[in-house]
């Protein structure tokens, strides 16, 4: 078959690159060797915040009290209901994103693909045929998987990455979870809500090591009230699976322990899925064990494009899709802008929510800004207050001299959901004076940005 474009991986980047070039008139096919959605939709983003949401529920559930209301009988957890509602919303998406190819008229290809020149892809199906097919211009968007360490391998039963965490046929009575990134950090806590005793293991000094250090070490807090073992500034050795529990060896600051759990879960990042995808045979050049592209995700193939976890930026799902939007209507003969990496918003997704964009506080310092920094507890907050989520804060930091806002971190209840208007206020180049200005609604907790922003020139007034 030939196609205007094929797209090779239908995950947030693959799939919205498709659909993005359908409405431009393009002619698509997707290449796709599992589930619709990749590994976001089926088991990233979407499944695992709806386990996250039932430890919310249980959590709730517990302090109904609280709230003036009484439940009877015991409350606990049901693990496998868990996991089976969750497997159902990722199934549900993964249908949602057919019935979208249906409507856009976007032809799905079954199997595995490989580039075989610059205007082909050979795919091979489950039954081991093959067949090839031509697009005047291709995009890969083959995502990444869960990174293993040399004296880390995963055998899927006791030592596991992602995709066997939401999945384990029972709940663990306990487990040690290395990586305190999102991924380790979302289930460290989902285990932990849940009854399961976590030890989180973090090479780094604090845990989630990208976010702002206030926000890391309020984090760490919260965990620690959850009674989760935290060490940091730490390393697994090695792990024993001969018994029947892990020995976990960690090297930590005060030396060496031994930890024993059911399962140890493996969250040291990921790594991109570009082997045997036909780059070597094409000359693709790759940098840094990535591919490397322009400014529109074009590699040094003038018809072969790249985006998401396979390029070098931030491994997230809205990124993928950004770019896979970029490159389709710099094919389609538009003048998109190119993606300004600076102003990228990130989000974990515990409880404390965290989400950030832009600088942190050390990190303005350290590019030489004098900086004007404002905070705002959510313990000052009316609607915090009347949540029940007291925990946390908005910490905004301004350039001094210009007022523009460099960087802005949040932890705290629905914080994910508060992000997007500090990443529109920082693409807009707004003042920190122009958003003490806007006026946000009362009784929320986004008034806690205006507030922040107030505080950092002197102006708060519920502080």
């Amino acid at each position: 078959m030939s196609y205007d474009l094929l797209v090779v991986g239908s995950g947030p980047g693959g799939y919205v690159a498709a659909i993005r070039a359908s409405q431009l008139g393009l002619n698509v096919g997707v290449v796709e060797k599992e589930n619709l959605g990749g590994i976001c939709l089926n088991w990233g983003c979407i499944p695992t915040k709806s386990l996250l949401k039932s430890a919310q529920v249980y959590e709730y559930s517990k302090h109904a009290a609280d709230y003036g209301v009484s439940i009877s009988g015991e409350i606990k957890p049901d693990f496998e209901a868990m996991v089976k509602r969750s497997r159902s919303v990722a199934e549900g998406m993964s249908k949602g994103i057919q019935f979208l190819f249906t409507k856009n008229k976007i032809e799905v290809i079954p199997g595995y693909g490989r580039l075989v020149d610059q205007n082909s892809v050979e795919v091979t199906d489950e039954t081991g045929g093959r067949m090839l097919h031509t697009a005047k211009n291709i995009i890969l968007a083959t995502g990444a998987r869960s990174k293993e360490l040399s004296n880390l391998k995963q055998d899927g039963e006791k030592i596991i990455g992602y995709r066997e965490a939401m999945t384990l046929p029972k709940q663990p009575k306990s487990m040690v979870v290395i990586g305190s990134g999102a991924i380790g950090s979302e289930f460290a806590y989902f285990y932990q809500s849940i009854g399961t005793e976590v030890t989180l293991v973090e090479f780094m000094p604090n845990l989630i090591p990208n976010e702002d250090e206030e926000v890391s070490k309020a984090l760490e807090r919260s965990f620690k009230k959850l009674k989760m073992k935290v060490l940091t500034s730490s390393s697994v050795e090695s792990v024993d699976t001969s018994g029947e529990l892990c020995k976990v060896i960690v090297k930590t600051k005060k030396g060496e322990e031994i930890i024993e759990a059911e399962i140890v879960l493996s969250a040291v990042g990921i790594a991109p899925n570009i082997e045997n995808i036909g780059l070597e045979d094409l000359g693709i050049v790759l940098e840094k064990g990535k591919v490397k592209v322009n400014e529109f995700c074009q590699t040094n193939v003038e018809t072969v494009f790249a985006i998401g976890d396979i390029i070098s930026g931030p491994a997230l799902a809205h990124v993928a899709s950004a770019e896979g939007i970029l490159c389709v209507e710099k094919i389609a003969g538009l003048n998109p802008h190119p993606i300004d990496y600076s102003n990228i918003p990130g989000c974990t997704y515990t409880n404390p929510e965290v989400a950030s964009v832009g600088l942190t506080e050390q990190k303005a310092r350290d590019a030489g800004y004098e900086i004007k920094v404002g905070k705002f507890p959510f313990s000052a907050s009316g609607k915090a207050s009347a949540s029940g989520q007291k925990d946390g804060f908005v910490k905004l930091i301004f350039d001094a001299k210009y007022g523009e806002l460099l960087g802005a971190h949040l932890i705290g209840g629905n914080v994910t959901e508060m992000i997007a208007e500090l990443v529109v206020a920082k693409k807009l180049e707004i003042t920190g004076h122009e958003l003490i200005k806007s006026i946000h609604p009362h009784p929320t907790m986004s008034e806690a940005i205006m507030e922040a922003a107030a505080a950092a020139y002197n102006e708060v007034i519920h502080l």
